[in-house]
């Protein structure tokens, strides 16, 4: 008995019964995401879904106070808790 090959085409997906989806890994390279980013799922309209990379706070704006403090400043403000 001959065994049937699935078809499939570069660059599609579908919906399986438990509503997951594989995504090309050319797709995610070119935007992109990585293994254990976080995405958030937007409605677009009608047969349209968009994946958002969900920002981390700190990420954003870690290093966003540079020049803030003077040199050594803050290490004496550390030694103050002490």
């Amino acid at each position: 008995m001959a065994r049937q090959v699935k078809q499939r085409r570069r660059g599609y997906t579908r919906v399986s019964a438990k509503h997951q989806v594989t995504l090309p890994v050319a797709t995610l390279q070119q935007a992109g995401l990585r293994t254990g980013d976080t995405l958030r799922a937007e409605v677009r309209g009608p047969g349209e879904i968009l994946l958002v990379r969900d920002e981390d706070p700190l990420d954003r704006f870690a290093g966003a106070l540079t020049g803030v403090y003077h040199p050594g400043e803050l290490d004496e403000l550390r030694d103050e808790w002490a």
